[in-house]
């Protein structure tokens, strides 16, 4: 038998000790528990997709959403879009296999190896841009 997933658990609200900042009917935001900066947040699918290599076409705006989503809270919170960073891991990059866009401001708190393993449109963590576009070329 599987473990259960953590993030499938958190989503659907049998993590009572995480706060959700954000609840939609399709995905929730909650703090990273290990931040890269001031403000890293997550927003999690409520279904379970490993991650984005495992989503289709139809999925786009699914990616939209969670990114608006991510920048409604960051505004909220005073924070500059241009220090702003977005994206995705690609496997074997990612630490739990359930699909997740993280939002780290600002980019310039970031140290050394944070840049690194949030580096923007590399072979291991792109942003909801490089995301839709993927998915966009992908046959169903």
């Amino acid at each position: 038998m599987s473990q259960p997933c953590l993030f499938c658990n958190i989503a659907n609200g049998k993590v009572p000790d995480t706060k959700l900042e954000v609840e939609t009917d399709e995905y929730v935001i909650f703090k990273d528990i290990k931040p890269a900066a001031k403000f890293h947040y997550l927003a999690v699918p409520k279904l379970h997709y490993e991650s984005l290599n495992t989503l289709t076409k139809s999925h786009e705006q699914l990616v939209t959403r969670m990114e608006e989503g991510l920048r409604q809270l960051l505004a909220q919170q005073g924070v500059d879009m241009d220090e702003a960073l977005f994206g995705f891991h690609l496997p074997p990059f990612i630490t739990v296999r359930h699909l997740h866009m993280h939002a780290i401001a600002p980019r310039s708190d970031m140290g050394f190896l944070s840049r690194w393993i949030f580096k923007p449109s590399s072979r291991w963590f792109r942003s909801p841009d490089d995301a839709r576009f993927y998915l966009y070329q992908k046959n169903e």
